[in-house]
């Protein structure tokens, strides 16, 4: 059998295949990409070639323009095909629209590159896929103990307790353009909110790419200067704004009537970090696994190698050969939390 580190292994782009003659999700522009999902850290522009879903590949035509890359190549889920002397096969990861593992196989070695998963039940994504490899490459962003993220329905129902509590206030929702945003407002709307809710610019092309792929998001509008001058300010007066974390801490935030600033992220439960971005009603929503989800998955696959990457990487390692499974941090740079 071919050594692990033969098939695929880090390099100042990411992940090499040398057999296969591609990059997984490269932070810099390459020949032939092979991409997990469309968050920036990993799905970049000016790639010769992009192999990806066809979801992910919508999205990034949304984010960089059509012609995003050279030439562009859609990946069945669950179909295997031959790139040089190596098979891959795409298989969901539940992080976002389109997100997907790559599971890359040579010579009786099978390596999975997770990218950025999650095992929470999403309404806007299909659900992780567990696939059996020999190497299993996770991400760690929240790769400490101390991270155990609560359901995302009892924080949905902090935000409906304080919007019913303060029906003069707006409630400013930070949440990330792609993923979390829709995540958010689907699961609003799971949980009998009906009311129309507003967005900023930089997600109206991403929600309206998901409802394209048949997730309904409801009533939406946008939260415009117009908008609130047609009924004044008092037009988003107990009314959900949805935007980028980084829209609420500049001018566009200051329209509304005696805002309610909320963020949806696995981070909010360091209470630091709320109170370093103001935030009021954190809420505590994260796209990707939390510890117990992280190290359930390594011990629900058995590989026989663990690969740590873009996070908290000593701690999982540490766990994993304490539970007697090989491991390593890769200490891959160029990756944020993006998606967290």
């Amino acid at each position: 059998m071919i050594r692990p580190e033969d098939l695929l292994a880090p390099g100042p782009d990411g992940l090499w295949c040398p057999l296969g003659g591609f990059h997984v999700d490269p932070i810099r522009p390459v020949a032939r990409a092979l991409i997990t999902h469309g968050h920036a850290d990993h799905a970049r522009s000016g790639h010769g070639a992009v192999l990806a879903t066809r979801e992910t590949l919508a999205i990034m035509a949304v984010r960089y323009g059509e012609d995003f890359a050279g030439q562009q190549q859609v990946a069945v889920p669950g179909e295997r095909m031959k790139i040089g002397d190596v098979t891959v096969s795409f298989h969901p990861a539940g992080h976002v629209l389109g997100s997907a593992q790559i599971a890359v196989e040579a010579q009786g070695c099978r390596i999975v590159v997770s990218g950025d998963y999650k095992r929470r039940r999403d309404p806007t994504c299909a659900p992780f896929e567990p696939v059996a490899c020999d190497v299993f490459i996770t991400e760690a962003t929240f790769g400490l103990p101390v991270f155990r993220h609560p359901d995302d329905g009892e924080e949905i129902g902090k935000l409906l307790a304080s919007l019913a509590a303060f029906p003069e206030r707006a409630h400013l929702v930070g949440a990330y353009a792609l993923g979390k945003a829709q995540r958010v407002i689907k699961r609003l709307r799971e949980e009998g909110y009906g009311e129309t809710i507003y967005i900023h610019g930089a997600l109206e092309r991403l929600c309206t790419l998901y409802e394209s792929e048949g997730i309904d998001l409801g009533p939406l509008a946008p939260a415009t200067l117009e908008s609130a001058r047609r009924g004044e300010s008092a037009a988003f007066a107990g009314a959900v704004v949805v935007g980028p974390p980084s829209a609420f801490a500049d001018r566009w935030a200051r329209r509304f009537p005696d805002p309610v600033p909320c963020f949806a992220s696995g981070w909010m439960m360091i209470r630091q970090r709320a109170k370093q971005r103001g935030v009021e009603l954190p809420l505590i929503i994260s796209d990707h696994c939390d510890w117990d989800e992280l190290t359930a998955t390594i011990a629900e696959i058995e590989p026989g190698e663990v690969w740590v990457t873009h996070g908290r990487e000593e701690a999982l390692v540490r766990w994993c050969e304490l539970a007697g499974i090989r491991a390593r941090p890769l200490h891959l740079v160029g990756y944020e939390d993006e998606g967290d």
